[in-house]
């Protein structure tokens, strides 16, 4: 009898329910909810349900993020060989060679002034910076935290673990990731407040046909002048255009398919579910974490206005012939900045078409922060 009693406390001992904390409960309705938000209303579905099954897991099993250093065996919990790839940059890198691999430059070398748009919707994160600063974060901290503004979580993934800010890369890359999927909610209202009926109506001329050849010239050229002036860049440009150019070539059709189906698809699981399982109760609820969280959102805001308002003064210059909508498109959440300014042209009116006029500033964003990120590496030597 005394034998049958000891085993059940045992077993009633090694659940999770003996150990949760209010912090955990909190931290697991957090996880439902943006699950909800994938799996009802559709919100970027591939990053967010396995982010949230992350942070489901490690707040009921906190041993699947155990390193190797705090085993008793040796053999560290499952996710955190996953997390691993992530501070040694691996997943982000890889990341981008699927964007690349899926992404068509031909918008942007069409119209080659979507760099200017891609460019003025950086001026977020800076703000994000200096907004850091004044919270108190270290130079460092601010701007990992910062690159969460152009609404790119591999490169915010990858610049935390460069300058050595993995303490709060989970915040970091949850935010980037959330805000990210919630494009379509934060960025319209701000859109709208911008601009006028008539300038959402604004129809923009079709793109020159871009050649073959400048396809293939461009991400050769774009590493080159890049990776010369920035060698900080090199994993996240290099990856980009390297994945462009499978794409560009016609001749690795294979490496083409692998590199945005199969190998895409793997990185997003470890990465997704790596990146939750960072958000424990312990490092995810404290004040910190409320401050990153507020910044991203200033950083993101200010990003879509910046864009925004420098395609005000085009459309001013151009004497009305180019959509201030297309500015939004400048931070990096490829293709989803594009599509909400497809949309919120198209509410005002259906016949206009602005999506892939609104892929040049989107692509130049994703180039543009990884160079802000260079910048910052190269700023504080790493």
């Amino acid at each position: 009898m005394e034998y049958i009693s000891n085993t059940l406390g045992n077993l009633v001992h090694q659940t999770a329910f003996l150990n949760l904390t209010i912090g955990n409960v909190i931290m697991i309705a957090v996880a439902c909810v943006f699950l909800y938000l994938a799996i009802r209303h559709g919100f970027e579905p591939l990053l967010l349900v396995p982010i949230a099954f992350g942070i489901l897991l490690v707040n009921i099993y906190p041993d699947i993020m155990m390193s190797i250093e705090e085993s008793s065996n040796g053999v560290g919990g499952l996710l955190h060989y996953f997390y691993l790839l992530d501070e040694w940059s691996i997943l982000p890198s890889l990341i981008f060679m699927g964007v690349g691999a899926m992404t068509d430059f031909g918008p942007l070398i069409a119209n080659p002034k979507s760099f200017l748009l891609g460019a003025a919707a950086q001026f977020g994160i800076f703000a994000a910076y200096l907004g850091a600063m004044a919270m108190g974060f270290s130079d460092k901290a601010a701007a990992a935290i910062s690159i969460i503004g152009g609404a790119d979580g591999p490169t915010s993934i990858f610049l935390a673990g460069k300058l050595s800010q993995t303490s709060i890369m989970g915040p970091i890359a949850v935010a980037a990731y959330s805000y990210m999927a919630l494009v379509p909610i934060i960025q319209p209202p701000i859109m709208k407040a911008l601009t006028t009926e008539k300038e959402r109506k604004i129809k923009m001329e079709q793109l020159r046909p871009v050649s073959k050849l400048e396809k293939i010239l461009f991400p050769i050229i774009v590493t080159i002048v890049v990776c010369c002036i920035l060698p900080s860049t090199a994993p996240l440009i290099g990856m980009l255009m390297l994945g462009n150019l499978f794409r560009e070539s016609g001749v690795v059709r294979q490496l083409t398919e692998t590199a945005s189906n199969a190998l895409m698809y793997i990185v997003v699981i470890l990465l997704g579910t790596s990146v939750g399982a960072t958000t424990s109760a312990e490092a995810f609820l404290n004040a910190d974490t409320l401050k990153i969280v507020a910044l991203g959102l200033i950083a993101f805001s200010f990003g879509t206005a910046a864009g925004v308002l420098l395609g005000k003064l085009m459309c001013v210059l151009t004497h009305g012939k180019v959509n201030p909508l297309i500015g939004s498109a400048g931070v990096s959440a490829v293709p989803m900045a594009a599509r909400v300014s497809q949309k919120v042209g198209a509410e005002s009116d259906p016949t206009n078409f602005l999506l892939m006029h609104a892929m040049g500033p989107n692509v130049a964003g994703v180039i543009g922060t990884a160079v802000v990120a260079g910048t910052f590496m190269a700023i504080f030597g790493v």
